[in-house]
């Protein structure tokens, strides 16, 4: 096999011809695609479930083989997702009917802080990390989780925000970048500091050090009460 030929990297076995029945294939995936997504309403990708981001990359699948490999017939893929819509409308009415079934496909809503503080063990029991949520938070306009009352991670990845009034703001862990926020180990003098992991507050002395009682992480930052700039 001769390095850099340019007519094998473009076509390999394939004769030129074949350009055109690729367009007609892309073409035919499109209009698929687009009739399955008209089948199952206009929502974005953010506010897909898992199931139907699963039914989505099958769709996915079946759409990019037909589309460019000349021994995949298009008829059966058209069965493909016909079934696919099928299963989706069947799905959507029973879970309509089970909230069970609509736990166990869509999942439940995750309560990620709650009055100004994270909920670090739920997290945790989730797999789920803090730092992608500290993103969402500060996208919402929070500075700090003594801002926030309750925040919960709905089943399709976004986070609703309940804030508590200017005058009840609470002491809380400052969650914007690290490159912004000073750490300590040993804390600089006495005040309220928050750790940094888990957002637990806790008063220290000036040159004390500790482990966070919550989550054993050695950091900390001070406490903010700063209020919400709207």
């Amino acid at each position: 096999m001769k390095s850099f030929d340019l007519h094998r990297m473009a076509l390999d076995k394939v004769p030129l011809d074949f350009l055109g029945e690729v367009a007609l294939r892309s073409l035919y995936t499109f209009i698929l695609v687009f009739l399955f997504l008209k089948i199952t309403g206009r929502r974005g990708v953010r506010q897909m479930s898992l199931f139907e981001v699963l039914i989505i990359l099958t769709l996915g699948s079946a759409a990019g083989d037909v589309a460019f490999y000349d021994d995949v017939p298009m008829l059966p893929v058209l069965v493909v997702f016909i079934t696919l819509a099928a299963l989706y409308r069947l799905v959507m009415w029973l879970m309509s009917r089970s909230e069970k079934l609509e736990d166990l496909l869509e999942g439940k809503p995750v309560i990620v802080v709650e009055e100004g503080e994270l909920a670090w063990e739920r997290l945790q029991s989730e797999n789920m990390t803090e730092f992608e949520f500290f993103m969402e938070l500060r996208l919402g306009g929070v500075e700090q989780l003594g801002q926030v009352r309750l925040a919960i991670m709905e089943t399709n990845g976004q986070i609703s925000i309940y804030y508590y009034p200017d005058d009840d703001v609470k002491a809380g862990l400052v969650i914007l970048p690290s490159s912004c926020v000073s750490r300590f180990t040993t804390v600089p003098e006495a005040a309220d500091y928050a750790c940094v992991r888990c957002s637990a507050i806790f008063h220290f002395n000036a040159r004390e050090h500790q482990l966070c009682p919550r989550c054993t992480n050695p950091e900390w930052s001070k406490a903010s009460t700063a209020k919400r700039v709207t």
